[in-house]
């Protein structure tokens, strides 16, 4: 049976989706205005975008999707934005040496923001290389695509609304959608609302810190910088040394943001309408906040035990153990969560502590979240669910169904998890297969853990990987070969790569 979709109702609703972050570009523009740079790139990108946008829509004057349109148009959605987020790149890049003037490393941090990785081919990061506007439309890509793209035109687009359930369930990171309002677009404002109000809740307090004098170098520009990055955990920033480059109190108030968008949204929702319990109770909310836990205390006992050399437990403060603790908490809140900050260059740490961080990695943040990776909810099946078989295997005359938090696990949705976390690994695996042997091939060397970390960090939507790729390096030495993988990897990482394979699969069984 042919495999049949009405590509031009996903296309002419994508460009409804283009004109309304072609409006996202008037913040960039605003600063552009205030710093006098770069005010022509931003005005053109919105008139090209806009006209992409009007263009689009006359495809197909009645769209309608049906669940096949609604993962063709997720999956063009993302690849798109990151397509026309590539234009104020090109624009401000030509005519320059800069590396961004290149179309391959400027999708690269295009789709880099928009899928939350954080990893980046930009070469010098500074406000003297780049303009004020230009690394503000770069935060701001992250905080667009943190809490969805999708979800956000569900929000305000009552086109959009018709279709939001589907398009959610093909969105949301997590192998499971919450309904919290009877209507699905309602569940869209609230979502970007508590993800809204988290942001400002952040920017308040950096600058708060920066106008009590704790923070000289968190003024307005870096405070809103920040927490479009942090909530999304997205990573990335206009400093070149990232949150290393401000004081301790500055790191400390970071942490719980990061610790907090690793967390399944929905339960926040919950607890504004004092239904903390269920936060509390929640199972997947219990492992994530006891895995944050006790993966702080070991990797500070690696540390105090000498994972790191010497100065970088020193320095910042004259405390070494609050310095221990505060890194080994930050590493751990921004590695598991795929958020990609940084305040110590943990490339330089031991073989041991790197190994640890990189397990963290896989782990990632909670269905619902903004966290990258394979999320707590999946492993905690995938466990469940090896534990049964055995159980199964020894007695198999009982039936034994998979619970979470005292409810069954319906048979689909496991298998639906068993197949997601089978392609994560098989696509991993590959991908730092390849990574390795076309680096070799232009002659650079990669050890195993970079080609891993290249890999992982990228599907993973981590982005700061080990050696070269560490919280201070770049991805900017690999081939155009290597860098559209990633690219690739970024893509379905975020979609989660069910919803992007079932399109390619379905096309090549339409051709056979």
């Amino acid at each position: 049976m042919a495999w049949r979709v009405n590509w031009k109702a996903s296309v002419a609703l994508l460009g409804t989706g283009l004109k309304y972050l072609a409006a996202t570009m008037l913040i960039p523009l605003f600063i552009a205005v205030i710093y006098t740079e770069d005010i022509w790139v931003f005005a053109l990108s919105i008139v090209i975008v806009t006209t992409i946008g009007f263009a689009l829509e006359q495809i197909d004057a009645d769209p309608d999707l049906g669940p096949r349109e609604a993962l063709l148009f997720v999956s063009l959605a993302w690849i798109m934005a990151a397509v026309v987020g590539t234009i104020p790149y090109l624009l401000a890049g030509y005519g320059t040496a800069s590396t961004l003037a290149h179309p391959v490393n400027a999708l690269f941090e295009s789709m880099s923001g928009f899928t939350t990785t954080g990893a980046t081919v930009m070469g010098e990061i500074s406000t003297d290389r780049h303009s004020h506007a230009l690394l503000m439309w770069r935060q701001l890509t992250q905080w667009l695509g943190g809490m969805g793209i999708i979800v956000l035109m569900i929000a305000i687009l009552p086109e959009v609304a018709v279709n939001g359930a589907q398009l959610m369930a093909s969105e949301a990171p997590g192998p499971e959608l919450q309904k919290l309002t009877p209507k699905i677009a309602e569940t869209a404002r609230v979502l970007w609302l508590i993800y809204f109000g988290f942001t400002l809740v952040l920017i308040c307090l950096l600058y708060g810190l920066h106008l009590l004098g704790f923070a000289p170098d968190m003024d307005l520009f870096n405070a809103v910088a920040h927490g479009f990055t942090t909530l999304p955990t997205g990573g990335f920033s206009p400093q070149a040394d990232s949150i290393a480059a401000f004081s301790a109190i500055v790191q400390w108030v970071v942490i719980p943001f990061m610790l907090i968008a690793g967390v399944n949204f929905a339960l926040f929702w919950h607890v504004l309408k004092g239904e903390a319990e269920i936060m509390l109770e929640n199972t997947e909310f219990r492992f994530y906040a006891g895995a944050i836990a006790v993966l702080t205390a070991v990797l500070s006992v690696l540390l105090v035990r000498g994972a790191a050399p010497p100065m970088e437990l020193g320095g910042v403060t004259d405390g070494v153990t609050e310095n221990t603790l505060r890194q080994a908490a930050f590493q751990i809140g921004s590695l598991m969560n795929s958020t990609g900050y940084a305040t110590a260059d943990f490339a330089q740490w031991d073989t041991h502590a790197q190994l640890f961080l990189l397990f963290a990695m896989f782990i990632g943040g909670s269905a619902g979240s903004t966290g990258g990776g394979v999320k707590v909810v999946r492993w905690l099946i995938v466990l469940k669910t090896i534990r049964r078989e055995l159980f199964t295997t020894a007695h198999p005359d009982v039936v034994e169904p998979v619970r979470l938090g005292g409810n069954v696990v319906d048979e689909d949705a496991i298998r639906g998890i068993m197949v997601f976390t089978l392609l994560y690994i098989l696509l991993f695996g590959f991908a730092a297969v390849f990574i390795a042997l076309d680096t070799a091939r232009i002659g650079i060397q990669l050890s195993v853990l970079e080609a891993i970390s290249a890999s992982l960090a990228t599907i993973g939507n981590i982005g700061p990987g080990f050696g070269r790729l560490g919280p201070f390096g770049s991805y900017l030495f690999f081939s155009d070969a290597s860098k559209l993988l990633m690219i690739f990897l970024m893509w379905v990482g975020r979609l989660e790569i069910v919803p992007v394979l079932a399109i390619f699969i379905s096309a090549i069984d339409n051709k056979n």
